[in-house]
């Protein structure tokens, strides 16, 4: 576990001008020390030697043996002469700490598979999850259950905004009161003591859409006193993109605390390109002493539910007010024409092809169809009429809430132009409004098409 790992990443930080990033790099040297003076000349359990080691800090590779007894590093050198009881010859290869994904979605599966065989045979030994404004709840709760669980990778979890947002205020799209105010920064001071490494947001999704920036800066002024850090799935990744990049920096600026934009990216057709200004935001930023990074993956497409369409003031109240609003023939027309507008213009990528479900719980048969192909050819597609609003009702499940035509009809009647390249298609899935947790995979390019999104990042 990560316990007290904040305080080794602050004080690997002092004195030096390391990012946070290449201190947490640096975390597994640090809770590795040497073993006492005592006993120097004994032999090691193992030596891994002739390797390039990569300690972490951002220093060059220098050619060295690495000598471990028990569970720490003994020593680091020449250790040509030394005896051992296992020896790994690395030449050629590269020695270093595990790698830390900082930016995960392995809870849902850690405690089915704890070994998490799929990281560690990449070299990733550190996972981090409570992205994107979404936490387990309550941390410490949490984390008792991952140390009993005895998982294999080192495991550190952020508090959610909008799970912590969600306990006090619900779905409610409005400002919180003074008392409900105090209320979440209470919460946030309980996930920090109870080892939180800090806050996270996802301010593009319902509750954290209906969140101000001083009420994010309010519940980081708390994670920043416990020594914590900021990491945020931005507000906009498309049309909105550096008005988001702005609102990050200034949250990090105001509420004295290091900040990650994570899974940096430009989203939508008209934004191709956009990504010099954004990453030039984030120079001048650091350049005048705001300590703000950003992580990447490396995939053609992102992995989202199929709320990512649908506008968040739909959502406000819940799934039985989404609900309620789609019975409204107005309302019903205005939620169709901004998710076909998202379809055009942003995650849609200009074509319902490239949104595909990747898991659908309540009808797996969808699972591999793209909304396309749950449509019909493209002639249908024109040529489809909006049922009235009678048909519309009658069309509803049973029992776990709204068939997918809920989502995929509307959509069918925009003037989707143009399909994209593969290189730039995204993917996410349709989701029940009422009950049905859905994720997408990635719809790799023909020149990556073994990429998936392992991490569920979306």
């Amino acid at each position: 576990m990560l316990v007290g790992a904040r305080r080794r990443v602050e004080a690997a930080q002092r004195g030096s001008n390391m990012t946070p990033l290449r201190a947490a790099a640096a975390f597994l040297a640090l809770t590795l020390p040497a073993a006492p003076a005592t006993g120097q000349d004994a032999p090691f359990d193992l030596i891994v030697r002739g390797g390039r080691l990569v300690d972490g800090t951002g220093n060059p590779w220098i050619r060295a043996d690495v000598g471990v007894r028990g569970d720490r590093i003994a020593r680091i050198g020449d250790l040509a002469d030394a005896a051992a009881g296992r020896v790994i010859d690395a030449a050629g290869l590269v020695v270093a700490p595990g790698f830390i994904d900082p930016h995960t979605h392995a809870v849902r599966g850690i405690f089915d598979v704890p070994t998490a065989d799929n990281y560690l045979l990449q070299g990733v030994t550190t996972l981090t999850e409570g992205n994107d404004g979404a936490s387990p709840w309550p941390v410490g709760e949490h984390l008792a259950a991952i140390a009993a669980a005895g998982i294999s990778p080192n495991w550190a979890v952020f508090a959610g905004q909008g799970t912590i947002r969600r306990e006090v205020l619900g779905a409610d799209d409005r400002e919180p009161t003074p008392a409900e105010l105090d209320r979440m920064r209470a919460l946030v001071a309980d996930a920090m003591e109870a080892g939180a490494l800090g806050l996270s947001t996802g301010l593009f999704y319902v509750p954290g859409s209906f969140t101000s920036t001083e009420e994010v800066v309010a519940l980081a002024e708390v994670a920043a006193a416990h020594g914590g850090i900021y990491i945020s799935h931005m507000r906009d990744e498309a049309q909105r993109l550096l008005d988001s990049v702005r609102e990050t920096i200034r949250i990090g600026e105001e509420a004295g605390i290091p900040v990650q934009m994570t899974h940096h990216k430009v989203i939508g057709r008209s934004m191709w390109g956009r990504s010099a200004e954004s990453l030039a935001l984030v120079d001048a930023a650091r350049a005048r002493g705001v300590d703000v990074t950003i992580d990447q993956y490396p995939y053609t497409a992102s992995q989202t539910s199929i709320t990512a369409v649908v506008p968040q003031w739909a959502q406000a109240g819940g799934p039985d007010e989404l609900l309620a609003r789609l019975d409204d023939p107005e309302m019903r027309r205005r939620i169709r024409g901004e998710i076909v507008y998202r379809i055009e213009h942003d995650r849609g990528g200009g074509d319902p092809a490239n949104i595909v479900i990747g898991r659908c719980e309540w009808d797996p048969s969808l699972e591999g169809k793209s909304l396309a192909d749950i449509l019909g050819n493209a002639e249908k597609r024109r040529r489809w009429t909006p049922p009235p609003t009678s048909s519309w009702k009658s069309s509803r499940a049973a029992a776990r809430g709204p068939s997918i035509t809920r989502w995929t009809r509307p959509m069918s009647s925009a003037s989707c132009g143009t399909r994209p390249p593969p290189s730039v298609r995204t993917a996410a899935c349709p989701s029940s409004a009422r009950t049905c947790p859905i994720r997408a995979s990635t719809v790799p390019s023909p020149a990556s098409s073994a990429a998936t999104c392992a991490s569920g990042a979306c």
